[in-house]
């Protein structure tokens, strides 16, 4: 069996606008949960929301081990003085951020002639901090329907560069995990492929170079 694994965010799909550490948008995140439950929380509380929640962001502080929303969002918001359902903050958060998925417009193609050709195919992703998978899920529905197999860091537990994901997909598939291919853009997809004894193959998508591809097209020529 030929296994693909795919990272999603900046291989596969990005939210425009977006840098790669969001901690200059949780402001906002935060005043739409004041907003919507009506908190009248001082802008002190919610400065220490923030600051709360960027410690969270493993970008910041780094940790593999991965949190529910639920308790992210009730450490953050403990010092609030306001009935707040915290199952529902993560949500709100998000909805205060406007996020807009963008599917890159080379990924559908391919993964559908990968499908063709008996590829299964995977995804493996860390979730932005204290984002819910069904979230997440909702925004990449187009995705979603070519893959065999979705994994993420909230429901495996681990973030990359832990090897767990990829663990769980070749237990999921029967496959060694040396057997699986990840396909990722950042460094930390390398290593998580490296810990687990996985192939890897760099996706770059700002610019050309000889050690990495820069869109899927040109996986063809690696994988035959």
């Amino acid at each position: 069996m030929k296994v693909i694994v795919f990272d999603l965010g900046g291989t596969l799909m990005e939210y425009i606008g977006m840098p790669d550490c969001w901690t200059d948008y949780y402001l906002q995140g935060f005043e739409e949960i004041n907003k919507r439950y009506t908190c009248n929380a001082p802008e002190c509380d919610i400065q220490k929301s923030v600051e709360i929640l960027k410690n969270f962001n493993p970008r910041i502080n780094y940790r593999e081990e991965e949190y529910s929303p639920e308790y992210i969002f009730s450490k953050s918001l403990e010092h609030w003085s306001a009935a707040i359902p915290i199952h529902q903050c993560a949500h709100t958060f998000y909805d205060g951020l406007s996020l807009k998925a963008e599917i890159y417009p080379d990924v559908i193609p391919v993964l559908k002639e990968l499908r063709h050709r008996k590829y299964r195919i995977a995804t493996l992703t860390d979730l932005p901090t204290a984002m819910p998978d069904e979230l997440f899920k909702k925004d990449i529905a187009e995705l979603l329907a070519c893959f065999d197999l979705y994994v993420s860091s909230l429901s495996c537990g681990y973030r990359k560069p832990n090897s767990r994901g990829l663990e769980q997909i070749s237990e999921h598939f029967h496959v060694p995990a040396t057997e699986l291919i990840f396909i990722g853009d950042e460094e930390k997809d390398r290593k998580t492929a490296h810990n687990a004894g996985s192939r890897f193959i760099q996706v770059n998508r700002k610019k050309k170079g000889h050690e990495s591809i820069y869109e899927l097209g040109e996986l063809w020529e690696l994988l035959d």
